[in-house]
Protein backbone atom coordinates (compact mmCIF):
# COMPACT_ATOMS: atom_id res chain seq x y z
CA UNK A 1 0.00 0.00 0.00
CA UNK A 2 2.89 2.09 0.46
CA UNK A 3 4.22 1.88 -2.59
CA UNK A 4 0.87 2.66 -4.34
CA UNK A 5 0.68 5.99 -2.84
CA UNK A 6 4.12 6.62 -3.20
CA UNK A 7 3.63 6.11 -6.89
CA UNK A 8 0.52 8.42 -7.37
CA UNK A 9 2.11 11.33 -5.72
CA UNK A 10 4.35 11.97 -9.10
CA UNK A 11 1.02 11.90 -11.29
CA UNK A 12 -0.72 14.50 -8.71
CA UNK A 13 1.80 16.99 -8.64
CA UNK A 14 2.42 16.50 -12.37
CA UNK A 15 -1.35 17.18 -12.69
CA UNK A 16 -1.11 20.79 -11.00
CA UNK A 17 1.99 22.37 -12.95
CA UNK A 18 -0.71 23.84 -15.55
CA UNK A 19 -2.76 25.17 -13.15
CA UNK A 20 -0.15 27.00 -11.02
CA UNK A 21 1.92 28.09 -14.30
CA UNK A 22 -1.80 29.67 -14.69
CA UNK A 23 -1.52 30.80 -11.59
CA UNK A 24 1.44 32.91 -12.59
CA UNK A 25 0.42 34.06 -15.39
CA UNK A 26 -2.61 35.65 -13.91
CA UNK A 27 -0.80 37.16 -10.80
CA UNK A 28 2.28 38.40 -13.58
CA UNK A 29 -0.94 40.39 -15.57
CA UNK A 30 -2.30 41.66 -12.86
CA UNK A 31 0.95 42.79 -11.26
CA UNK A 32 1.49 44.77 -14.53
CA UNK A 33 -1.33 45.89 -14.84
CA UNK A 34 -1.72 47.66 -11.22
CA UNK A 35 1.54 49.32 -12.12
CA UNK A 36 0.46 50.27 -15.05
CA UNK A 37 -2.46 52.36 -13.26
CA UNK A 38 0.37 54.38 -11.38
CA UNK A 39 2.62 57.10 -12.99
CA UNK A 40 5.03 59.60 -11.47
CA UNK A 41 4.91 62.99 -13.20
CA UNK A 42 8.06 64.90 -12.30
CA UNK A 43 8.86 68.63 -11.63
CA UNK A 44 9.82 69.70 -15.09
CA UNK A 45 6.72 67.81 -16.28
CA UNK A 46 3.08 67.69 -16.62
CA UNK A 47 0.73 64.93 -17.32
CA UNK A 48 -2.43 64.91 -19.99
CA UNK A 49 -4.63 62.01 -19.32
CA UNK A 50 -7.66 61.39 -22.13
CA UNK A 51 -10.38 58.70 -21.88
CA UNK A 52 -11.91 57.78 -25.12
CA UNK A 53 -9.77 60.55 -26.80
CA UNK A 54 -11.16 63.47 -24.49
CA UNK A 55 -8.87 65.43 -21.74
CA UNK A 56 -9.96 64.45 -18.38
CA UNK A 57 -7.24 66.54 -16.21
CA UNK A 58 -3.56 67.62 -16.42
CA UNK A 59 -1.29 66.55 -13.62
CA UNK A 60 1.60 68.23 -12.14
CA UNK A 61 4.65 66.69 -10.04
CA UNK A 62 3.66 63.74 -8.50
CA UNK A 63 2.13 60.42 -8.02
CA UNK A 64 -1.37 59.29 -9.64
CA UNK A 65 -3.35 56.57 -10.69
CA UNK A 66 -5.07 56.07 -13.90
CA UNK A 67 -7.17 53.62 -15.23
CA UNK A 68 -5.71 50.73 -16.70
CA UNK A 69 -6.59 50.25 -20.43
CA UNK A 70 -8.79 52.58 -20.40
CA UNK A 71 -7.05 56.16 -19.57
CA UNK A 72 -3.68 57.53 -21.53
CA UNK A 73 -1.19 59.86 -20.30
CA UNK A 74 0.80 62.57 -22.55
CA UNK A 75 3.80 63.42 -20.67
CA UNK A 76 4.55 67.24 -21.66
CA UNK A 77 7.71 68.87 -20.53
CA UNK A 78 7.23 71.88 -19.51
CA UNK A 79 10.77 73.14 -19.15
CA UNK A 80 12.53 76.07 -21.26
CA UNK A 81 13.56 75.49 -25.02
CA UNK A 82 16.04 77.45 -27.57
CA UNK A 83 16.44 77.60 -30.85
CA UNK A 84 18.27 79.01 -33.73
CA UNK A 85 16.45 81.73 -36.07
CA UNK A 86 18.61 82.24 -39.04
CA UNK A 87 21.34 79.98 -38.20
CA UNK A 88 21.35 75.97 -37.86
CA UNK A 89 23.39 74.25 -35.09
CA UNK A 90 24.97 71.10 -36.60
CA UNK A 91 25.65 67.82 -34.93
CA UNK A 92 29.14 68.88 -34.26
CA UNK A 93 27.81 71.98 -32.39
CA UNK A 94 29.24 74.61 -35.30
CA UNK A 95 26.74 77.34 -36.50
CA UNK A 96 25.85 77.31 -40.00
CA UNK A 97 24.28 80.29 -41.38
CA UNK A 98 20.72 79.65 -42.83
CA UNK A 99 20.74 83.04 -45.51
CA UNK A 100 17.38 82.23 -46.33
CA UNK A 101 15.99 83.13 -43.00
CA UNK A 102 18.55 85.56 -41.47
CA UNK A 103 19.07 87.85 -44.73
CA UNK A 104 16.50 90.52 -44.36
CA UNK A 105 15.79 94.03 -45.68
CA UNK A 106 16.28 97.50 -43.54
CA UNK A 107 13.89 100.50 -43.95
CA UNK A 108 16.94 102.29 -45.55
CA UNK A 109 16.78 99.32 -48.28
CA UNK A 110 20.11 98.22 -47.46
CA UNK A 111 20.41 94.31 -46.52
CA UNK A 112 21.50 92.24 -43.16
CA UNK A 113 22.19 89.09 -42.55
CA UNK A 114 20.71 89.30 -38.30
CA UNK A 115 20.57 85.78 -36.07
CA UNK A 116 18.22 85.39 -32.69
CA UNK A 117 17.85 83.10 -30.25
CA UNK A 118 14.73 81.67 -29.34
CA UNK A 119 13.86 80.97 -26.33
CA UNK A 120 10.27 79.00 -25.48
CA UNK A 121 8.49 76.59 -23.02
CA UNK A 122 5.17 74.96 -23.29
CA UNK A 123 2.76 77.19 -21.13
CA UNK A 124 -0.79 75.03 -21.75
CA UNK A 125 -0.34 71.26 -22.32
CA UNK A 126 -3.55 70.51 -23.50
CA UNK A 127 -3.92 73.19 -26.35
CA UNK A 128 -0.22 71.90 -26.89
CA UNK A 129 -0.71 68.37 -27.93
CA UNK A 130 -4.34 68.89 -29.37
CA UNK A 131 -4.66 72.14 -30.77
CA UNK A 132 -2.04 71.43 -33.78
CA UNK A 133 0.05 68.97 -35.45
CA UNK A 134 3.38 71.17 -35.44
CA UNK A 135 3.12 73.38 -32.61
CA UNK A 136 7.33 74.13 -32.75
CA UNK A 137 6.92 74.79 -37.11
CA UNK A 138 4.49 77.46 -36.13
CA UNK A 139 6.35 79.31 -33.39
CA UNK A 140 9.25 79.06 -35.64
CA UNK A 141 6.59 80.93 -38.77
CA UNK A 142 5.88 83.28 -36.42
CA UNK A 143 9.15 84.25 -34.81
CA UNK A 144 10.36 85.11 -38.89
CA UNK A 145 7.35 86.81 -39.55
CA UNK A 146 7.36 88.86 -36.10
CA UNK A 147 11.34 89.70 -37.19
CA UNK A 148 11.08 90.30 -40.31
CA UNK A 149 8.05 92.98 -39.69
CA UNK A 150 10.63 94.60 -37.19
CA UNK A 151 13.59 95.08 -38.33
CA UNK A 152 12.30 96.80 -41.61
CA UNK A 153 11.30 99.69 -39.48
CA UNK A 154 15.31 100.25 -38.80
CA UNK A 155 18.01 100.98 -40.51
CA UNK A 156 20.92 99.42 -40.85
CA UNK A 157 23.14 101.09 -38.93
CA UNK A 158 20.43 101.12 -35.69
CA UNK A 159 20.12 97.15 -36.23
CA UNK A 160 23.68 96.78 -35.86
CA UNK A 161 24.27 98.77 -33.07
CA UNK A 162 21.80 101.04 -30.65
CA UNK A 163 18.48 99.70 -32.20
CA UNK A 164 18.98 95.92 -31.30
CA UNK A 165 17.85 96.13 -27.59
CA UNK A 166 14.63 97.89 -29.09
CA UNK A 167 14.31 95.55 -31.90
CA UNK A 168 13.98 92.17 -29.30
CA UNK A 169 11.48 93.83 -27.26
CA UNK A 170 9.47 94.61 -30.19
CA UNK A 171 9.96 91.08 -31.65
CA UNK A 172 9.03 89.07 -28.28
CA UNK A 173 5.74 91.72 -27.87
CA UNK A 174 4.69 90.95 -31.37
CA UNK A 175 5.15 87.29 -30.91
CA UNK A 176 3.60 87.10 -27.74
CA UNK A 177 0.19 88.54 -29.23
CA UNK A 178 0.57 86.78 -32.22
CA UNK A 179 0.70 83.07 -30.35
CA UNK A 180 -2.55 83.91 -28.40
CA UNK A 181 -4.10 84.29 -31.19
CA UNK A 182 -2.91 81.30 -33.11
CA UNK A 183 -3.16 79.11 -29.54
CA UNK A 184 -0.37 76.00 -29.65
CA UNK A 185 -0.05 76.15 -26.33
CA UNK A 186 3.68 78.03 -26.74
CA UNK A 187 4.85 80.88 -24.97
CA UNK A 188 8.31 82.77 -25.51
CA UNK A 189 10.19 83.03 -22.87
CA UNK A 190 13.19 85.62 -24.26
CA UNK A 191 14.65 86.26 -28.16
CA UNK A 192 18.08 87.75 -28.17
CA UNK A 193 19.89 89.15 -31.62
CA UNK A 194 22.86 86.84 -31.70
CA UNK A 195 24.91 88.53 -34.31
CA UNK A 196 23.75 91.63 -37.12
CA UNK A 197 26.00 91.84 -39.95
CA UNK A 198 26.27 92.78 -43.69
CA UNK A 199 25.39 89.88 -45.90
CA UNK A 200 27.65 88.17 -48.59
CA UNK A 201 29.07 90.12 -51.55
CA UNK A 202 26.93 87.65 -54.03
CA UNK A 203 23.77 88.75 -52.31
CA UNK A 204 25.17 92.53 -51.87
CA UNK A 205 25.30 92.70 -55.89
CA UNK A 206 21.50 90.47 -56.08
CA UNK A 207 19.83 93.23 -54.24
CA UNK A 208 21.85 96.08 -55.87
CA UNK A 209 20.87 94.67 -59.23
CA UNK A 210 16.87 94.29 -58.05
CA UNK A 211 17.40 97.60 -56.57
CA UNK A 212 18.66 99.35 -59.91
CA UNK A 213 15.72 97.54 -62.06
CA UNK A 214 13.66 99.06 -59.31
CA UNK A 215 14.48 102.53 -59.53
CA UNK A 216 14.95 102.34 -63.09
CA UNK A 217 11.06 101.68 -63.40
CA UNK A 218 10.37 104.18 -60.71
CA UNK A 219 12.72 106.58 -63.14
CA UNK A 220 10.35 105.50 -66.42
CA UNK A 221 6.77 105.97 -64.25
CA UNK A 222 8.18 109.71 -63.48
CA UNK A 223 8.98 110.74 -66.34
CA UNK A 224 5.38 109.50 -68.03
CA UNK A 225 3.93 111.46 -65.34
CA UNK A 226 6.24 114.40 -65.45
CA UNK A 227 5.44 114.74 -69.79
CA UNK A 228 2.05 114.03 -68.67
CA UNK A 229 1.32 116.73 -66.56
CA UNK A 230 3.00 119.17 -69.38
CA UNK A 231 1.22 118.28 -71.73
CA UNK A 232 -2.34 117.57 -70.56
CA UNK A 233 -2.23 121.25 -69.44
CA UNK A 234 -1.09 122.51 -72.53
CA UNK A 235 -3.59 120.27 -74.70
CA UNK A 236 -6.34 121.50 -72.30
CA UNK A 237 -5.34 125.69 -72.85
CA UNK A 238 -5.33 124.83 -77.10
CA UNK A 239 -8.44 123.31 -76.49
CA UNK A 240 -10.32 126.00 -74.07
CA UNK A 241 -8.42 128.68 -76.63
CA UNK A 242 -9.92 127.31 -79.87
CA UNK A 243 -13.80 127.25 -77.70
CA UNK A 244 -12.94 130.74 -76.87
CA UNK A 245 -12.11 131.73 -80.42
CA UNK A 246 -14.83 129.61 -82.21
CA UNK A 247 -17.18 131.40 -79.45
CA UNK A 248 -15.78 134.77 -80.26
CA UNK A 249 -16.15 134.44 -84.04
CA UNK A 250 -19.39 132.86 -83.49
CA UNK A 251 -20.63 136.53 -81.64
CA UNK A 252 -18.47 138.13 -84.17
CA UNK A 253 -20.43 136.60 -87.09
CA UNK A 254 -23.98 137.09 -85.32
CA UNK A 255 -22.99 140.65 -84.60
CA UNK A 256 -21.92 141.67 -88.06
CA UNK A 257 -25.01 139.61 -89.84
CA UNK A 258 -27.67 141.54 -86.83
CA UNK A 259 -25.40 145.24 -87.51
CA UNK A 260 -26.12 144.46 -91.87
CA UNK A 261 -29.63 143.35 -91.21
CA UNK A 262 -30.75 146.58 -88.99
CA UNK A 263 -28.72 148.86 -91.69
CA UNK A 264 -30.17 147.19 -94.61
CA UNK A 265 -33.35 147.76 -92.81
CA UNK A 266 -32.40 151.71 -92.53
CA UNK A 267 -31.29 151.88 -95.56
CA UNK A 268 -34.72 150.07 -96.73
CA UNK A 269 -36.97 152.85 -94.93
CA UNK A 270 -35.28 155.69 -97.09
CA UNK A 271 -35.33 153.60 -99.88
CA UNK A 272 -39.13 153.43 -100.15
CA UNK A 273 -39.37 157.48 -99.69
CA UNK A 274 -37.96 158.20 -103.52
CA UNK A 275 -37.90 154.75 -105.42
CA UNK A 276 -36.87 156.34 -108.63
CA UNK A 277 -33.65 157.80 -107.35
CA UNK A 278 -33.26 154.39 -105.24
CA UNK A 279 -33.52 152.74 -108.87
CA UNK A 280 -31.17 154.49 -110.25
CA UNK A 281 -28.70 154.53 -107.62
CA UNK A 282 -28.72 151.04 -107.31
CA UNK A 283 -28.16 151.12 -111.09
CA UNK A 284 -25.30 153.16 -111.14
CA UNK A 285 -23.75 151.30 -108.04
CA UNK A 286 -24.06 147.91 -110.36
CA UNK A 287 -22.99 149.15 -112.88
CA UNK A 288 -19.43 150.74 -111.08
CA UNK A 289 -19.53 147.24 -109.51
CA UNK A 290 -19.71 144.64 -112.56
CA UNK A 291 -18.07 147.36 -115.41
CA UNK A 292 -15.18 149.07 -113.48
CA UNK A 293 -12.78 149.35 -116.52
CA UNK A 294 -15.45 149.98 -119.62
CA UNK A 295 -14.98 153.07 -122.09
CA UNK A 296 -18.37 154.55 -121.84
CA UNK A 297 -19.85 155.87 -125.12
CA UNK A 298 -22.92 157.85 -125.64
CA UNK A 299 -25.05 157.20 -129.00
CA UNK A 300 -29.19 158.34 -129.95
CA UNK A 301 -29.12 155.07 -131.28
CA UNK A 302 -30.35 156.93 -134.74
CA UNK A 303 -27.27 158.44 -136.30
CA UNK A 304 -23.44 156.85 -136.54
CA UNK A 305 -22.49 160.21 -134.56
CA UNK A 306 -20.54 159.36 -131.08
CA UNK A 307 -19.86 161.10 -128.66
CA UNK A 308 -16.55 160.22 -126.08
CA UNK A 309 -17.57 161.42 -122.42
CA UNK A 310 -14.49 160.51 -120.63
CA UNK A 311 -14.95 164.59 -120.28
CA UNK A 312 -17.62 164.01 -118.11
CA UNK A 313 -15.91 161.36 -116.26
CA UNK A 314 -15.33 163.34 -113.28
CA UNK A 315 -16.22 163.03 -109.46
CA UNK A 316 -19.62 165.54 -110.30
CA UNK A 317 -20.87 162.57 -111.63
CA UNK A 318 -20.61 160.05 -108.77
CA UNK A 319 -19.20 157.84 -111.16
CA UNK A 320 -15.80 155.60 -110.75
CA UNK A 321 -12.48 156.80 -112.47
CA UNK A 322 -12.75 156.26 -116.18
CA UNK A 323 -16.72 155.23 -116.27
CA UNK A 324 -19.78 157.12 -116.97
CA UNK A 325 -23.47 156.13 -117.80
CA UNK A 326 -26.30 158.23 -119.70
CA UNK A 327 -29.64 157.29 -120.46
Amino acid sequence: MNDNNTGNIPRYKAHNVPKIIGTIAVCLVAFIIIMSSFYRVSEQENAVVTMFGKVVRTDSAGLYFKIPLIQQVHIVDITTHGTGIGYIVSPTGQNISDDSNSVMITSDFNLLDIDFYLEYKVSDPVAYLFNSDSPEEILRNVALSSIRSTVVNFTVDEAMTTGKGQIQAEVKEDMIRELNEHNIGLQVVNITVQDSEPPTEEIIQAFKAVETAKQGADTAKNNALQYQNEKLPEAEATADRILQNAEAEKESRIAEAEGQVARFNQMYEQYKLYPLITKKRMFYETMEQVLPDVKVIITDGKTETIYPVESFTSSNYGGATGSSVTE
